[in-house]
């Protein structure tokens, strides 16, 4: 998998973390905060080798810039 770095949350400091990339598999990933919150997990019913990370809003207009 190629990742092209999109952008890094300017406001999350120290590590400027989450991070959106996109991939040359038509796909995205999101390097972000884990989701550790014990009711929410069991909501999702997350299966065996998945997760999910938390993300801002403020980075959701970064999906449409990259294609």
């Amino acid at each position: 998998m190629e990742l092209t770095f999109v952008a890094k949350d300017p406001d999350s400091v120290p590590d400027g973390s989450p991070t959106l990339y996109r991939t040359d598999r038509q796909s995205w990933v999101v390097q972000g905060w884990a989701v550790t919150d014990a009711d929410a997990l069991a909501i999702m019913e997350i299966p065996e080798g998945e997760t999910c990370v938390e993300i801002p809003d403020r980075l959701v207009p970064f999906f449409r810039q990259q294609h």
